[in-house]
């Protein structure tokens, strides 16, 4: 029960990351099928964004109420009804409310199934972790591929009703399991969403070894493309395979970074990708040739990628069962409001350095924070290992 149950979540999680990514390859068809400019569809997208973030913390208190497969089902169907929404929408605003929609179904699933994830696989989480999180991530690596070729038979809107279609039969799937077969005992409900608050140094740890890697990302990868083809000189066409190659090098990163979660000591581990992430985005700041590039694209996708399932493996074997899910909810949602920052942030640094210091600032901020938290590591200064497992 427990490998069908974790194949419909990977295959759930497909189609709610694919949601959140499909409005990207969309963004010149929508605003020529609208007569809208790019800063008006670029609102659209923000607001799947935003969507995400909003539900997390609402969610984990919801979770001390409602057991945690139970929000799951909610947000197949709640995608599969954004989706049938959004593929109807007939103007800006309508739009506007279905990408915010398809947001907040994303945020109320991964804030409940990640934690359940962790409690089917209680002596494997990095590894199913990691596992799930590199079936998400291939959604964003096929989206292109996917939207262009419905795009080439049908409608855009046809993207979105085909991701409805797909949403709800998964979701049905999801349920039969379930029906037959009862999940573990420590899936269900967190008891107390206050006894949050009694773990924060843990969950403030989490926050920042994310947050901040997670917060030069946003500035890095939404100017990818831009950065270099501006600064670096080469073609639109190469500049986006790399962009292509940096999300494809989350698979193997996901894939890996969870394993090595449950393998190696996870607060050396987590510095670790820290400085691992700044020195690969030193080196794209540094390369010069197409090969340089390529590779530095290459490190800094898998290294990226992998900061998420560990981070995540660390937070949940660390915390008893009954807050697990009240406690990733906060952290993931506060995370990634810090994150989603990072674009505004490293657009205004842009405009007045330039991408090379901006980008170089960010990794020596990444290493400063590393060595501080490496430093408080020697001296037991940092939460280390479980506190009060199973």
């Amino acid at each position: 029960m427990t490998r069908r149950a974790f194949g419909t979540l990977c295959g759930l999680v497909f189609l709610i990351n694919l949601g959140r990514v499909a409005f990207a390859p969309l963004v010149p068809t929508i605003g020529s099928e609208f007569g809208a400019s790019p800063a008006v569809v670029g609102s659209v997208t923000t607001l799947v964004w935003l969507g995400s973030a909003l539900p997390r913390i609402p969610v984990g208190y919801l979770l001390t109420r409602v057991p945690r497969h139970y929000v799951v089902l909610g947000s197949g169907l709640w995608l599969a009804g954004a989706a049938m929404f959004t593929g109807s929408a007939g103007s800006i605003p309508a739009l506007r409310v279905g990408a915010l929609s398809i947001g907040l179904a994303s945020g109320a699933y991964f804030v409940a199934a990640i934690p359940l994830v962790a409690e089917l696989f209680p002596s494997g989480r990095g590894r199913a972790i990691g596992i799930h999180g590199a079936a998400s991530q291939l959604a964003a690596v096929v989206a292109p591929g996917v939207v262009v070729g419905i795009l080439v038979v049908a409608g855009w809107s046809d993207v979105f009703r085909l991701l409805a279609v797909a949403a709800l039969a998964v979701t049905a799937v999801l349920l039969v399991v379930l029906r037959r077969h009862p999940l573990p005992e420590s899936a269900g409900a967190d008891r107390d969403f206050r006894s949050v608050l009694g773990h924060w140094r843990i969950i403030l740890l989490v926050i920042v070894i994310v947050a901040a890697p997670g917060f030069v990302w946003q500035g890095v990868f939404n100017f990818y493309v831009t950065y270099l083809t501006g600064t670096k000189g080469v073609s639109g066409a190469f500049a986006n395979t790399l962009l292509t190659v940096v999300f494809a090098a989350g698979l193997p990163g996901f894939w890996y970074g969870g394993r090595l979660a449950d393998r190696l000591p996870q607060i050396p581990y987590l510095l670790g990708i820290l400085v691992a992430f700044a020195t690969a985005l030193g080196i794209l700041v540094a390369a010069q040739s197409a090969v340089a590039l390529l590779v530095a694209t290459v490190l800094l996708g898998f290294v990226i990628h992998t900061t998420f399932p560990a981070a995540d493996t660390f937070l949940l074997d660390s915390l008893p069962p009954d807050v697990r899910a009240s406690a990733y909810a906060v952290f993931s949602g506060t995370a990634l409001l810090v994150e989603s920052t990072g674009s505004g942030v490293f657009g205004v640094a842009a405009e007045r350095a330039g991408f090379d210091a901006a980008f170089a600032a960010g990794a020596a901020g990444v290493l400063v924070l590393a060595a501080v938290l490496a430093a408080a590591h020697a001296v037991r200064g940092l939460p280390d290992g479980p506190e009060d497992v199973e």
